[in-house]
């Protein structure tokens, strides 16, 4: 039953515009070898992902870059991100989830309490693009 889930995704195609920040990404060439029609638009917030069709916006964002960053920094750009699009994911990627990451996600998820974000924990690219087409093809 999941190779046809597999399938099934890998069959689906739809138009996906990609900030070109995100060029060289992993993920943008995943999704460009699933057979959809990327987009590259310096013109959306960099690190997003967004899907015409449907209207739902995934920003990518490395638990590691939070971490360095101010955390002023971060959560200005999700919520400009967040104030955009009403359908709104932010995919934050870690190999590993531990106590640092879970805390980083509830301090995320406190400040944006009531919005439309949601927060998709992901350990790689593969993991990422499935969630991201499973959520956007719904």
């Amino acid at each position: 039953m999941a190779e046809s889930a597999e399938e099934e995704n890998i069959k689906w195609t739809t138009t996906i515009i990609i900030s070109s920040s995100l060029k060289s990404c992993e993920i943008a060439t995943a999704l460009e070898n699933r057979s959809h029609k990327v987009r590259y638009s310096a013109s959306v917030e960099n690190g997003s992902i967004i899907f015409s069709r449907t209207g739902v916006a995934f920003l990518l964002m490395d638990a590691k870059e939070c971490f360095m960053s101010a955390e002023k920094t971060f959560l200005a750009k999700i919520e400009k991100f967040i104030n955009i699009h009403q359908n709104s994911f932010l995919v934050l990627s870690a190999a590993l989830h531990g106590l640092e990451e879970w805390k980083l996600m509830f301090r995320i998820q406190q400040r944006f309490l009531g919005s439309n974000l949601r927060i998709l924990p992901v350990h790689n690219a593969v993991n990422a693009i499935d969630l991201m087409c499973t959520i956007a093809k719904r």
